[in-house]
């Protein structure tokens, strides 16, 4: 970077689209000698059930700090990248843009993305959501420089987060969201002092886009089940085949041996349901095409209880 380009700010043309890369977005703006010159973001969609147009929120914050916005369809049209190269920059940092960055963009400035894991592992889309499963104790936000690969560019820096084991996703998500905001700063006013590490290939993994079919939940393993409830709470959450979806539950213990979705005991706050391993508490279920309600008045309007089998 010229001593020029230091003394008008660093130029920056950012790329994102959920609401948490609004919030990266808004941390670049606020951060004095950072100029960020265009935003690419998604175009609006019609949401709700009145499918209004609504624009994403990563356009919404730079319209209001009068920041040129960018909507394209496909990125690799070839019109989309010669504008794109005529807007001069330092870098370009994305964070969840949802679409591929093509060659000539990638060579335009060094391009920064932010991934919500510890890489090589849980390259993918939906690496937050991975850690839960696996009951990982940590995890973290690399800041890597792309290549053309997915999630596969040199490590510029990592910083990790310790995970609580009831932690749900929502609450790791938004700590990954500021942990996000503070490295991307910092990488972006310490680029060239941190070295670029090249990702153990040996060491890789990847997670796929989660479905509504994968929150189907059997009572086989209470942990394994209860890490589902975690990672896929608020969606799609987790539901038996019959189609009811435990809505709150908490993990007993992870020992014993028992008649899968038998009910065990009843509490004043839930009902204690056995898995072939270990035990969980049911406090809230949702029937299909009904509201939430506590899991002792659906049993009772069940007529069923304890040794009876939940479903």
């Amino acid at each position: 970077m010229s001593s020029e380009t230091s003394a008008l700010g660093v130029k920056i043309i950012f790329m994102g689209t959920p609401d948490y890369a609004g919030r990266i977005l808004q941390k670049i703006i606020d951060t004095k000698g950072m100029d960020v010159v265009a935003v690419y973001t998604q175009p609006d969609k019609p949401v709700g059930r009145k499918k209004l147009l609504t624009p994403p929120i990563v356009k919404t914050i730079a319209l209001q700090n009068a920041i040129a916005v960018y909507q394209p369809n496909r990125l690799r049209e070839e019109n989309t990248i010669k504008e794109l190269k005529n807007i001069e920059c330092d870098y370009i940092v994305v964070a969840a843009y949802g679409q591929i960055l093509p060659p000539e963009v990638l060579r335009h400035a060094s391009c920064i993305n932010l991934h919500a894991s510890i890489l090589p592992r849980y390259r993918g889309a939906s690496p937050i959501q991975q850690a839960l499963l696996n009951g990982d104790t940590k995890t973290g936000v690399t800041a890597m420089l792309m290549d053309e690969g997915l999630d596969t560019g040199d490590i510029i820096k990592i910083k990790e987060i310790d995970i609580d084991k009831t932690e749900m996703s929502e609450s790791l998500f938004d700590r990954l969201t500021d942990v996000a905001c503070e490295l991307t700063i910092d990488v972006l006013e310490n680029f060239n002092s941190y070295p670029h590490v090249k990702q153990d290939e040996l060491a890789s993994s990847h997670c796929k886009k989660i479905t509504k079919q994968d929150g189907e939940v059997k009572f086989d393993d209470a942990k394994v089940l209860f890490n589902k409830y975690r990672a896929f709470t608020p969606w799609p959450g987790i539901y038996l085949s019959s189609g009811l979806k435990l809505k709150k539950i908490e993990l007993i213990e992870n020992e014993s041996q028992n008649e899968s979705g038998k009910i065990l005991d009843l509490e004043k706050d839930g009902i204690l349901v056995g898995c072939k391993k270990g035990t969980i508490k049911v406090l809230s279920v949702q029937p299909e095409s009904k509201n939430e309600m506590d899991a002792l008045s659906y049993i009772n309007g069940k007529r069923v209880t304890v040794a009876d089998t939940l479903s």
